[in-house]
């Protein structure tokens, strides 16, 4: 791999500042300086440093964050604020982007990846990758009703698949929904009489929330949970 490759990929920064590091002479392979960006290195075996502190290489990246309300599931947006703009350096230049999208108002675990492949796969519809939520409501909801959601609700383009309602108390659930229109559990409440007043995506598939991560946080997914992560695909 291309020395100048290797240095972006890492979140050292831009081809463009890259170079100028290069030329800055900040950058060695196994103890030596090296300046050209088109320097071929083996990613796996040498040593290569920044300040003479060694770069672990990742060709990809899989971050778990706990969305905070108000931030949208974009990479760039002129007016609101991104998942991105949570993320500190390096992690804000290795093209990490969101696996599929919560809204607005809603918080929750939210994978953030450079791995275009995974993404593809885990939000294929083929998949049905199950979503848990908790959902605190307006009103009670009764066993009725639960069981409706549970079959399979009409919206206006299409018809829900089955779900499952786990109450913890009268007016807070969870639910798990394989689907992810847009709003589709606020619309799915909607249509039982009931409004949804908070929301929060705690699971998908077997992968769940850290707890100790406080909204707006993130962390690396650990071998275990990439391991379930892959599993999903």
């Amino acid at each position: 791999m291309r020395i100048d490759k290797f240095l972006a990929n890492s979140g050292i920064g831009t081809r463009k500042e890259v170079k100028e590091l290069l030329k800055k002479k900040r950058i060695s392979v196994n103890d030596e300086v090296v300046t050209e960006a088109k320097t071929h290195i083996d990613e796996d075996n040498d040593f290569v440093a920044f300040d003479g502190k060694r770069i672990e290489f990742k060709e990809f990246l899989y971050i778990m964050l706990n969305k905070p309300q108000d931030v949208i599931s974009a990479t760039d947006d002129e007016r609101h604020r991104t998942v991105l703009d949570l993320l500190e350096e390096p992690l804000t230049k290795v093209g990490l982007f969101p696996v599929g999208r919560l809204d607005k108002d809603t918080e929750g675990l939210l994978v953030l990846t450079n791995d275009g492949k995974m993404a593809h796969e885990l939000l294929s519809p083929k998949k049905h990758v199950p979503k848990r939520y908790y959902v605190e409501l307006k009103k009670t909801l009764s066993k009725e009703e639960a069981a409706i959601l549970e079959n399979g609700v009409e919206l206006e383009t299409f018809t829900t698949k089955p779900a499952k309602v786990e109450f913890i108390t009268e007016d807070k659930v969870y639910i798990i929904i394989s689907e992810g229109k847009y709003h589709q559990v606020k619309r799915m409440f909607k249509c039982v009489g009931n409004r949804v007043l908070f929301l929060k995506r705690t699971g998908m598939g077997n992968l769940g929330l850290d707890e100790n991560l406080a909204p707006g946080e993130y962390r690396e997914l650990t071998s275990d949970e990439l391991e379930q992560l892959q599993g999903l695909k």
